[in-house]
């Protein structure tokens, strides 16, 4: 038997070993129960895999993102596998891993109730202890269709094959490798065929290396993501290496159901989505509109601090404009339909970029009035897909903070760092403060316009604004806009989930599409280079973020109450009226309390409300000018003078502090 030479690579260490024909994976890692696969030559692979001559290999562990892809892409496996035995009608759709989690789509006569999960995951259980084998094989395209006759969408994926990534909603996991595969699972002690299923893989070696998992949840689904398809039944899971780590992450879960901005919404009163409306389109109810008016107001007062003027736009344009900017050639599926009037189409606005062009335009521009920076809280349309809306994070039609600078050249560099240190200390006045940074550039695809100079350009000076923060900065190749790079401030929130917020784009191929000009120095006309910037990214995305971070307990500056006066009698409601009356004259929001519930009631009410300061008032506080403070963690504080009370509440709003 003639030996093969490898490369064994583990992070930056190198060591070739020399081993026999027909070793696989596994024996290199053998006894390391916390490799699952391996990168053989750049590609992933089963441990089974044989290895060739001049193989590099790098372990795969199930803890690294690869590895957690193979444990959950494995554990959908048996998931699928316990449905087919417990509803055999069913028709298996597509089951990739996603974060944190796994889901597999199936076609059956109802919905799955919360006991049918139950029963799935049991049989899953005695699936895992079995340690059924998952073992690959290569087959034709008319073996598979052969094998899989019985199951109608995987014969869609087979004809699909290698455009089936970018085709169907979570394909990739199954075809599009350049061969067709399909993975048995197979009784470990007979070797006998329990399950099969059309997949790329790779997989667990065994479903017993399973640690730990459970289902979530179930929802429709339409097939490959789209409405003119049938509708699937889509169960959700999750799996991690131990047990520890799936009781932390259901825990994480719980906290960020009890966070879920359209929970707090609805009890706090402050926004619904009627659905007279339409999904994806909110109102803000009073005490949410306060927050709302709160947030603007401080944002539009920062912004004058820093130069920027203020402009507004309407709802609606001729397509005209979207020609022009590039939106409907390259953004058309996410805006909505046109509006035929007076023989023209009208589109309603996807975006406030052009119309600003526009503005810029509308009269001539010199050198002296650069760095422009126009702002406005604009309103705009986005034709999202049902299965993606989701409360006011994913709306249907939201307002943008929305600004866009034209400057020159020489002067670009300086506007983003002074943009980017804008953007972030704005964010922490907000209460976020962890932050890292993503680059998304440009690819191959032919979604990008402009010359690949400009954006090597625009894409450097971003990357250099981008180090004098002193952030940790990721690339995220192919993640541009089509028009330009952009810099986009990543968040976490108090839970560490991580959000994007403020976005900043360099765009060279808008001013040249509209014929921006400028007056240089020297007399001749130049074009201006144009950054956009949406500092929350919208307003309702932003509001969510910060009533889920602050679980609905906003700071004193941005809840809609600040302190309610709480009476231990009804005589003492006057007392606290003037108490109020006074605070409103500061600019203070303070309510009173004067329902007929007892106080103890009116307590609990306010605890509920997550207002900040309760104002408490009885004889004594009376006879002394004074009031006692509540506070939302139950501590309290007696026998404060009026004024002092006062200033406490003035001294937290003014500071941003959280009480």
């Amino acid at each position: 038997m003639s030996d093969v030479r490898v490369i064994i690579q583990r992070d930056s260490e190198r060591e070739e070993r020399v081993v026999t024909t027909g070793t696989t994976a596994g024996d290199l890692f053998a006894g390391e129960r916390a490799v699952v696969a391996a990168r053989v030559a750049g590609q992933l692979r089963d441990l089974a895999h044989p290895l060739t001559d001049g193989d590099e290999v790098e372990p795969v562990e199930i803890t690294s993102p690869d590895g957690l892809d193979i444990l959950r892409h494995s554990t959908a496996h048996v998931m699928a596998q316990a449905v087919q035995e417990l509803f055999p009608e069913a028709k298996l759709g597509i089951g990739p891993p996603i974060r944190d989690g796994f889901y597999y789509d199936f076609d059956v006569d109802r919905p799955f109730h919360p006991e049918d999960l139950g029963r799935i995951e049991k049989r899953m259980q005695q699936i895992q202890k079995q340690g059924q084998r998952f073992a690959r094989r290569v087959v034709s395209d008319d073996e598979a269709r052969a094998e899989l006759a019985a199951e109608p969408y995987k014969l869609e994926l087979i004809g699909l094959k290698g455009a089936a990534a970018e085709s169907a909603e979570g394909a990739s996991a199954e075809v599009g490798a350049g061969e067709l595969t399909i993975y048995d699972n197979l009784d470990p002690k007979s070797g006998e065929l329990c399950w099969k299923d059309l997949c790329r893989g790779p997989h667990l070696p065994s479903t017993r290396l399973i640690p730990a998992f459970k289902l979530m949840r179930s929802a429709a689904a339409y097939w490959r993501g789209s409405e003119r398809n049938p509708q699937l039944q889509r169960i959700y899971g999750t799996a991690w290496p131990t047990k520890d780590e799936l009781k932390a992450h259901l825990e994480f879960l719980a906290e960020a159901e009890k966070r879920d901005h359209r929970r707090l919404g609805a009890e706090l009163d402050l926004f619904s989505i009627p659905e007279e409306l339409g999904s994806g389109l909110a109102v803000f109810h009073p005490r949410g509109g306060t927050v709302r008016r709160v947030m603007e107001d401080y944002s539009r007062r920062r912004h004058e601090e820093s130069g920027y003027e203020f402009v507004n736009t309407p709802h609606i344009t001729k397509a005209k404009l979207f020609e022009t900017s590039g939106h409907l050639p390259n953004y058309a599926e996410s805006m909505f339909p046109p509006m035929q009037f007076e023989g023209q189409e009208y589109y309603l606005k996807a975006m406030n970029c052009p119309m600003h062009n526009l503005i810029f335009k509308a009269r001539g521009r010199s050198y002296r009035e650069l760095p422009l920076r126009l702002f406005e809280f604009g309103t705009v349309y986005r034709y999202e897909k049902s299965g993606v809306v989701h409360g006011l994070t994913r709306a249907r039609g939201f307002t943008q903070d929305d600004s866009h600078i034209y400057c020159t050249k020489e002067q670009m560099p300086a506007e983003l760092d002074g943009l980017l240190t804008f953007v972030l200390n704005l964010l922490r006045d907000y209460g976020l403060n962890d932050f890292y940074l993503e680059l998304s550039t440009r690819d191959d695809s032919d979604k990008f316009i402009g010359e690949p100079e400009e954006w090597a350009e625009a894409t450097e000076v971003l990357r250099q604004a981008a180090g004098k923060q002193g952030l940790e900065l990721v690339m995220d190749p192919g993640g541009a806009a089509y028009y330009g790079p952009k810099i986009s401030v990543q968040a976490k929130d108090a839970i560490g989930r991580t959000w994007q917020m403020s976005t900043i784009q360099v765009d060279f191929q808008q001013p040249k599409r509209f014929g921006l000009e400028y007056t240089a120095a020297d007399g001749s006309r130049q074009q201006p280079v144009m950054i956009h910037r949406a500092l929350f990214g919208s307003i309702e995305r932003f509001f969510a973020v910060l009533l889920e971070h602050y679980a609905g307990a906003f700071p004193a500056w941005l809840a809609p109450v600040q302190a309610v006066g709480i009476p231990i009698g009804d005589a003492h409601v006057p007392y606290l009226q003037e108490f109020a009356a006074e605070a409103r004259s500061r600019g203070l929001r303070v309510d009173v309390d004067s329902s007929a519930d007892r106080m103890q009631k009116k307590i609990r009410n306010a605890q509920k409300a997550k207002v900040p300061f309760m104002v408490i008032a009885g004889d004594d506080d009376m006879a002394q000018g004074a009031v006692s403070f509540r506070y939302r963690d139950g501590s309290q504080k007696n026998g404060i003078p009026r004024a002092e009370a006062i200033q406490e509440i003035a001294d937290a709003v003014e500071r941003r502090v959280q009480v």
